[in-house]
């Protein structure tokens, strides 16, 4: 069977700085027709920096949907266009300060697939170096170290209600275990 549904008609009805609110009408798979609201938005990336000792660097943030100070990892917004391995890389150190000589895909999260077209970037990176944090004006966040493995606990007891630190977290716990 072919779940292919084909865009007809694509309509932006509002255009901010990050995202693109759009209303499409679609054929399904069996002819008829649908209305599909898609947010579009440029991507992000997000970056489990794993130290010597293995401890995962996290950052706290207040998040404005939620109304809450949230545990995370690093992460940010890719600019259109931009390397999601060099986004990592900057974000990394705009938030922790750290620097990393290895990084390794841990693949890509779809975060909202019912309505959102974001692509998150997961890396693990090791062999870390620390210098200056240099956060964008608009954010104001704690830097935190945690061990993997009560990062992992965490993620299971729900203390870390994130999806992309949850993935990453449970991916790179996955990881170091077969190996």
């Amino acid at each position: 069977m072919n779940l292919t549904e084909i865009p007809l008609t694509q309509e932006a009805i509002y255009k901010g700085r990050i995202i693109t609110l759009r209303v499409d009408k679609a054929r399904l798979p069996n002819g008829s027709e649908a209305t599909r609201e898609v947010v579009e938005h440029p991507g992000g990336v997000c970056v489990a920096a794993l130290t010597d000792d293995d401890c995962l660097l996290f950052v706290r943030q207040f998040r404005y949907p939620y109304g809450e100070v949230l545990l995370e990892l690093p992460a940010g917004k890719l600019d259109r266009g931009e390397d999601p391995l060099e986004a990592g890389k900057r974000e990394l150190a705009e938030e922790t300060g750290a620097s990393a000589t290895d990084y390794e895909s841990l693949g890509k999260l779809y975060p909202s697939p019912g309505y959102c077209g974001e692509i998150i970037h997961l890396y693990m990176a090791r062999n870390l170096s620390f210098g200056a944090m240099h956060p964008d004006e608009d954010e104001f966040l704690e830097v935190e170290k945690i061990p993997l493995e009560e990062a992992v606990r965490m993620v299971v007891d729900n203390q870390i209600p994130d999806a992309k630190t949850q993935a990453a977290v449970l991916k790179v716990w996955a990881k170091l275990s077969q190996a």
